[in-house]
């Protein structure tokens, strides 16, 4: 049996139905709007005998205004390394949506993404942050953390609204908890990958370059983002749902002055908030994993039901398999917009990409889908081969599937 941690801002009436031919069925009676989805998947060995690691919270980092939405201390999540990867760090930056607006940021400081105060006291480490060799074979010995996301503009807000009681301080949660890492021997790492998925993959690529500048030139620094790459395009209405969703994040909170400036001397903010603005820039070397009809852009960027007001693509939504042959079309220009957006990126030998045809949305945090029996493959390659490959310059890897349905290996999300 999976178990299911649905997290959003509007979610009612889940239950989990069936698992199928490499699918994931939900029932959904009501939702609004997905924020993401998390899942563990019990057949592999670390969920008969899980890693359980506590949270740590960074204290004295109210005193430099480095706070949740609510006011309390951020915090993480760290597991020592050893052996050969005890001088090497793995960052794991959390994911969890945005909020864009006064009320939702005020619903969301009552949780655990936006107060340390619902934060569990222990979570499971699986997939990239496994402690056993055979789910994690690359990075099982390294420190690995996982950084809590707790404010809702992907860790670069820098603002306030005194009114509502709430804190944008993401960016400063960001700097304290690389002093506090440091402290505790990230300052003489010999290898470093940051990592994050969904807001926090998106995360990554505002964060990558401020990273590596925490090293020596001797450190060995690359970044890998996971279902972060969210596209700035049209929805079905032809209206542009995510581009206000992130125009309100970047107004509310602050993060103009927090965007990398190589895109805001020429493009506005909201833009810069966009990886496909950002990623042909970067200095340091990125790897990109992403499902090419990636779940959550589908259900709330390009067919919400704010776009979708008739219900035309109320199924097809919830299900790829119901969708008409004119929805797969449209879904199939979605995957052409986002190659083109990588076409330049993916021509930096640093570079890496991991572009499966499946409808899914992260994939290095989960057991099975980094690392396992049956685990998505394209050429025979799992993710976690394609990113410890990439990391450790074993291969060149750039790694494009074929246009669904060609993948059978892929582990669909499907609702009903």
């Amino acid at each position: 049996m999976r178990k299911l941690f649905l997290l959003g801002f509007v979610v009612t009436g889940l239950i989990l139905v069936t698992e199928a031919n490499g699918y994931l069925e939900f029932n959904v009676t009501e939702f609004d709007q997905i924020e993401e989805i998390e899942y563990g998947f019990s057949k592999s060995i670390s969920s008969i005998n899980p890693l359980m690691v506590g949270l740590t919270l960074i204290r004295g980092a109210d005193a430099k205004g480095a706070v949740c939405l609510d006011g309390t201390l951020p915090g993480y999540h760290l597991h020592r390394g050893h052996g050969s990867g005890a001088n090497s760090w793995l960052i794991q930056l959390e994911g969890g949506g945005w909020c864009d607006n006064i009320r939702n940021c005020v619903y969301r400081k009552k949780s655990r993404r936006g107060s340390s105060n619902y934060m569990e006291k222990q979570i499971q480490f699986t997939g990239i942050l496994s402690d056993k060799a055979q789910e994690n074979p690359d990075f099982f010995n390294w420190n690995r953390v996982k950084l809590r996301y707790c404010d809702g503009g992907s860790f670069s807000g820098d603002s306030q609204n005194e009114a509502a009681g709430l804190q944008f301080r993401r960016e400063r949660i960001w700097r304290v908890a690389m002093d506090d890492l440091k402290a505790k021997g990230m300052q003489k790492a010999k290898q470093a990958l940051l990592s994050g998925c969904s807001a926090g993959g998106l995360a990554v690529i505002l964060r990558c370059d401020e990273f590596s500048n925490l090293f020596s030139t001797t450190t060995k620094v690359k970044c890998l983002s996971d279902a972060g790459f969210f596209l700035d395009t049209p929805d079905v209405s032809g209206g542009h749902t995510i581009r206000n969703l992130y125009d309100g994040v970047v107004q509310l909170q602050g993060v103009r002055n927090n965007l990398p400036h190589m895109c805001t001397d020429h493009l506005n903010p909201t833009s810069c908030f966009f990886p496909q603005n950002l990623i042909s820039e970067m200095k340091t070397p990125l790897f990109i994993v992403n499902a090419a009809y990636d779940i959550w852009q589908i259900q709330s960027s390009l067919a919400p039901p704010s776009a979708d007001p008739s219900g035309y693509w109320h199924e097809c939504r919830l299900n790829h398999g119901r969708c008409t042959p004119a929805q797969i079309l449209f879904l199939q220009g979605f995957r052409d917009q986002m190659l083109r957006a990588v076409s330049g990126f993916s021509n930096a030998k640093k570079n890496g990409l991991f572009i499966n045809s499946c409808f899914a949305h992260c994939q290095t945090e989960k057991q099975d889908t980094w690392f396992a029996d049956g685990s998505p493959v394209i050429n025979k390659k799992a993710v976690a081969v394609a990113v410890g490959d990439w990391y450790f310059d074993r291969a060149e890897v750039k790694l494009i599937d074929c246009p669904y349905p060609c993948d059978g290996s892929c582990h669909n999300l499907v609702f009903r």
